[in-house]
């Protein structure tokens, strides 16, 4: 394609007047040779480093989320300082190599195709600007002319202007085509368009680095950080928990700061490695620029002796060779130099990232002494208080032989224990106690709403334990529900369901029913007030009219006596008992008790005697025959 387009600028240029076809004898002679390289490095290489030099210079980004230690700081700062320079100095060879290329580029020796071709154009270019202006000379000449000359000859005049007018714009117009060409055989020079593309490129790289430019900041805490993040804006929150003494912190927060030492050296580690990875590229490519400089010495030296013994003809030519040594020698020189001072930098680098190593090694060998100390107090306080429990355990189960007595020390021993253990590990797992007291009470007040009948059902356990509590094997009536306790748990208890009628018995149902039911103001719950196990029983007889009351209610109340008699002894005692708790002793008379009253049917007799609760259906059948055989008798003694 490129020599298609060549072949066509051939032709423009012997097509047009006064240009001839360039000669094959101007084509390059078959046994020239290409001009020697004077760039030590390849634009390839020059990419690679550059990329290399980038990549491990955002590493800061990893150093400054590290930094969380004061020290840690100060080696950040150092180390951005020494990565500016190293940058700086990475684009200041690359640069420098840069003109090199383009100085190989410029003294190439063209091919046949492009050898006449740009220095004809030039020529061509020279020669139609000089016309143009001679052009422009003879119009103003000939302006002049019009303004003084006579009348009949401005016709000739005129028409002369005319003529320079229309050559003045062929002219001008051969020039644009001109100026075309020669942008077009520019640009399709291969090595002039690949060494402005490399500088295009490094200038690109640059712009994503400030510290390649050089008038970047030098200050790190106030440079913008290679993440894009200030360091001075991320630095303070991360010193207050790293900066912590290791004694000071909880369990928790000492496993988080092992892990985080851990994860830094394996950072720095890391860090390190491509620090000397660069450094070693940085070395490997040193040796060509310093054997460069040794080739130029050597050729200055030798048109040193031969400018010794030369003409004054030949002095001009070795002049212009010796400007040319100087300024290669300096170019590279721009690149030797950086080189050997990477490698110093780089060396001072790796020496601040083994002290954070040994700085951090140290912190981390302090987090594990403080932490491996705070499991020990962790066991030690574990183990003292699982050894107390199980002591407490067995005294209970050894001096305490009331079942209802001992479940309750037993549960409060499970309580007891669970509440230290959690108190323990609530204090070892948490540095501040502040901390702890605002997620104690946050946690408690969440588990009041959420829990508020599981809680008011445990306190209410405490209540059913009391000394008029419940126990195992009392008979309870929870609202219309009436049973034998065969479990008192902590949230709920569970009942053995009694049948309502006498004689009651199991109907073979288990109720459960929540320990909260004794902060309820319907339904209510019904016991015998421990140690007392009667009740009052009452019947209703209708008395015989016309009989005499007062003798029958005498024989209705020593009948029911007789019967009670037998009980007596128990009942007095189980009275007895009522009298002591209370403060009505009237109220808890023990012996039967009938009495009259008028009703619209007639005159009834109301009995009233207590009965033992395991023999109540037996009482009641005994009271109820006698009674019923008494006013049997009063009956038929009337009718006699």
């Amino acid at each position: 394609m490129r020599h298609g387009l060549q072949a066509v600028l051939f032709l423009l240029l012997g097509s047009l007047p006064g240009t001839p076809v360039l000669a094959a004898a101007e084509a390059q002679p078959a046994g020239a040779q290409p001009p020697p390289r004077v760039s030590p490095l390849s634009a390839e290489q020059l990419i690679e480093i550059l990329d290399e030099t980038v990549d491990w210079y955002r590493t800061l980004g990893i150093q400054q989320e590290n930094a969380t230690h004061p020290s840690d700081l100060l080696l950040l700062y150092a180390n951005r300082q020494t990565a500016d320079d190293v940058v700086r100095l990475a684009f200041q060879i690359a640069r420098a190599n840069a003109e090199l290329l383009s100085s190989e580029a410029s003294s190439a020796q063209p091919t046949a195709a492009a050898n006449r071709s740009p220095r004809k154009l030039e020529q061509l270019e020279q020669s139609t600007a000089q016309r143009s202006d001679a052009i422009e000379k003879e119009m103003d000449a000939v302006r002049r002319s019009l303004t003084t000359a006579p009348a009949r000859a401005k016709p000739d005049l005129e028409a002369k202007l005319r003529e320079l007018q229309g050559e003045l714009a062929m002219v001008k117009a051969r020039r644009n085509l001109f100026d075309t060409m020669s942008q077009f055989v520019y640009e399709n020079d291969t090595q002039r368009a690949n060494v402005s593309a490399l500088k295009a490129r490094i200038d690109a790289i640059a712009a994503t680095i400030p510290a390649a430019s050089s008038t970047a900041a030098t200050t790190p805490l106030a440079a913008a950080s290679p993440s894009g993040s200030s360091t001075a804006a991320a630095a303070p929150a991360a010193t207050t928990a790293g900066s912590a003494a290791p004694g000071t912190l909880g369990m928790w927060d000492l496993f988080a700061a092992a892990l985080n030492l851990s994860q830094k050296l394996t950072n720095i580690d890391a860090i390190d490695r491509r620090t000397r990875a660069l450094q070693d590229t940085f070395r490997r490519i040193r040796a060509a620029p310093s054997e460069q400089l040794h080739k130029l010495s050597a050729q200055s030296d030798q048109l040193t002796a031969a400018a010794d013994n030369a003409s004054s003809a030949t002095l001009k030519g070795l002049r212009d060779q010796f400007d040319r040594l100087a300024w290669l020698f300096t170019q590279t020189s721009a690149i030797a130099l950086p080189l050997s001072k990477e490698s110093v930098l780089l060396s001072q680098y790796r020496d601040n990232l083994d002290k954070w190593r040994t700085s951090v090694k140290h912190q981390y060998h302090a987090v594990l002494a403080a932490l491996q100390t705070h499991l020990a107090i962790l066991l030690g306080a574990l183990v003292a208080v699982i050894a107390g429990s199980e002591l407490w355990r067995r005294a209970v189960l050894k001096y305490v032989h009331e079942p209802r007595r001992r479940n309750q020390l037993l549960l409060t021993r499970r309580i007891v224990t669970w509440v230290l253990i959690l108190l323990i590990l609530s204090l070892t797992f948490i540095t501040r106690l502040s901390a702890f007291a605002t997620f104690a009470g946050l946690l408690t007040a969440g588990l009041a709403v959420a829990m508020q009948s599981v809680l008011i059902s445990v306190v209410g356990y405490f209540i059913l334990i009391g000394k008029y509590g419940l126990r195992v094997g009392d008979r309870v009536q929870v609202g219309n529900v009436t049973g034998e306790v065969i479990d008192l748990g902590l949230i709920r208890m569970h009942l053995l369901e009694l049948t309502p009628q006498e004689p009651r018995g199991p109907t073979g149902r288990v109720v459960a029913i929540a320990n909260s039911i004794v902060f309820q103001a319907s339904g209510g719950l019904f016991k015998q007030i421990p140690g007392v196990n009667f009740t009052w029983h009452e019947l209703t007889l209708s008395v015989p009219a016309g009989c005499d009351y007062t003798a029958l209610k005498n024989r209705l109340l020593a009948s029911v006596t007789a019967v009670v008699d037998e009980y007596r002894g128990e009942i007095v005692r189980q009275a007895q008992t009522i009298r002591d708790a209370s403060s009505l002793p009237s109220s808890t008379d023990a012996t039967p008790q009938v009495q009259l009253q008028f009703s619209p049917a007639g005159v009834e007799a109301k009995v009233r005697y207590p009965v033992p609760l395991n023999r109540t259906a037996e009482v009641d059948e005994r009271v109820s025959s006698e009674l019923h055989q008494l006013t049997q008798r009063s009956v038929a003694a009337k009718t006699a």
